[in-house]
């Protein structure tokens, strides 16, 4: 799935106009909305609105600055394909930024043009989505989440390099891709239920188990930023389940967060999950 990074310059920005275009008709122009949509659709599975809301406004911004570093960042020596970025060290002489430090500049700006498909395959899955949510789709729908949902699992747990905190590129490219992941699994749990259990409250008991394993199984691989979508994604649900009258289940979710941030709180101070290399990896824009 790699491209090049001046395909990764255009391709990225354009599928974050397209969902970001999307989502603004989707909530404020269509008719019905997308939350009027929600509020006529509701399950065991469905989440405060507002919660949804409330992280897409952030998320939009930590996804620009990384779209301007993105565009900006001096190309890689290294081939922007490969799916394993290059040890520091190991590497070329780039007469824009001479030294050690390009190696791992290199490789942090390799890192974002390889998620750059997921991220954009990710941008054109949640537009489309938003065609045939308003349209009460709902199963339709729902295989463009659940494409998105399993692409952006897969970048984060199998191609994404440990953070490097010494690096601006690495950090943004972690938020970016973690939260896309973690709001990912909540909008699976969410359009799955609508689509196929659409106004049945009360989940199976084999349901609240499998969500329990389920968030405490990714919760013990989950560094920080992750681990919060997940603690947030079931505060959002435990709220929304409330809000809808299904108080023993709200309430059960409402212990399954407190549950999963203890996981991820416990495994991250005792296996920290970053890389700190020192000055050497601050990865700095190019002057004018």
């Amino acid at each position: 799935m790699g491209i090049s990074h001046s395909t990764a310059r255009w391709l990225a920005p354009l599928s974050f106009a397209v969902d970001f275009a999307a989502q603004t008709y989707g909530m404020m122009i269509s008719s019905p909305s997308m939350k009027e949509v929600h509020d006529a659709n509701i399950s065991f599975f469905s989440p405060q609105p507002f919660f949804i809301a409330g992280f897409f406004m952030p998320q939009q911004l930590f996804q620009l600055v990384w779209l301007y570093r993105l565009c900006r960042s001096p190309s890689s020596t290294s081939s922007s394909t490969s799916s394993v970025a290059k040890p520091p060290g190991s590497g070329t002489f780039n007469s824009d930024h001479p030294g050690p430090d390009n190696d791992e500049n290199d490789q942090d700006v390799s890192t974002m043009v390889d998620f750059a498909p997921y991220y954009a395959l990710g941008n054109f899955c949640i537009a489309t989505w938003m065609i045939f949510w308003n349209q009460t789709a709902l199963r339709t729908s729902n295989m463009f989440v659940l494409i998105n949902t399993l692409a952006q699992l897969y970048y984060v747990s199998t191609r994404l390099p440990t953070m490097n905190l010494s690096s601006t590129n690495s950090i943004l490219t972690h938020i970016v891709a973690k939260t896309f992941a973690g709001i990912g699994v909540l909008d699976l749990l969410h359009n799955t239920s609508v689509a196929y259990f659409d106004h049945q409250m009360t989940p199976s008991v084999l349901t609240k188990t499998l969500t329990g394993i389920g968030f405490a199984s990714m919760a013990l691989g989950s560094d920080w930023i992750f681990g919060s979508c997940l603690a947030y994604d079931l505060v959002a649900l435990a709220v929304g389940q409330r809000q809808y009258g299904n108080e023993s289940w709200g309430n059960l979710l409402a212990m399954y967060a407190g549950g999963t941030a203890v996981v991820v709180g416990l495994r991250n101070l005792i296996q920290p999950p970053y890389n700190g290399r020192g000055a050497s990896g601050y990865s700095s824009l190019p002057s004018e």
